[in-house]
């Protein structure tokens, strides 16, 4: 009985169940319901699971996010650099082309911009997660900021990728990757720099009370 089934699992089941659906009728109560029919789910169950395409969408990311930690689990021996290539590119292989683009469709409309905006950091923050970070400072943000624009990026070059095996998106990737990386470098540097430069309030104080 569907009835006894916790909502939360539900879900993923009836999204798997959408994606064929999704293409033709978009994140709606008619795809919905006929994931529910294909389910055995009862209708008013599923609605009270996914009410409403906001409801769907965040937990299609959700379960996307899922999948590419999955595929991240025997990732720790490799450089950060190569782990965040494979974050990119497992939470596209985890996607489907057409359930993104509805999505997007949605996810682009004024009132969902904190849908949008949540599913996208959450997303970022899932990827920093599976590569093994686990910084709490400033970093935490900024990383994730940054993965975050890069996954953005990634995401819109894929759904115009026509190349053999999505090649040329993998080619984008590691391109936006190497801007990264000589950001970080720069970044670095002008920080060691600054760091070696003298206090202005210990010189500032001088200048009010020099010494006698």
């Amino acid at each position: 009985m569907t009835e006894d089934i916790p909502l939360a699992e539900l879900r993923p089941r009836l999204i798997a169940a959408m994606l064929p659906n999704v293409p033709f009728d978009g994140w709606t109560a008619t795809s919905r319901d006929l994931a529910a029919d294909a389910e055995g789910i009862d209708r008013d169950i599923a609605a009270m699971a996914l009410p409403d395409a906001a409801t769907m969408i965040d937990a299609y990311t959700e379960q996307a996010d899922a999948l590419m930690t999955a595929a991240m689990a025997n990732a720790h021996d490799l450089k950060v650099r190569d782990r965040i290539r494979l974050a990119l590119r497992s939470r596209l292989e985890a996607a489907d082309r057409e359930a993104v683009r509805r999505a997007l469709a949605v996810l682009l409309q004024p009132q969902h911009a904190g849908l949008s905006a949540r599913t996208l950091w959450r997303t970022a923050d899932a990827m920093w997660r599976a590569a093994g970070d686990t910084a709490t400072d400033f970093n935490h943000y900024s990383k994730r900021a940054i993965l975050g624009a890069v996954y953005s990026a990634s995401l819109l070059y894929w759904l115009e990728d026509d190349s053999d095996e999505q090649a040329a998106t993998w080619a984008f990737i590691d391109r936006r990757i190497d801007d990264v990386m000589k950001f970080e470098k720069t970044k670095a540097r002008v920080q060691g720099a600054l760091s070696n430069l003298p206090n202005p309030a210990g010189f500032l104080g001088r200048l009010r009370y020099p010494a006698v």
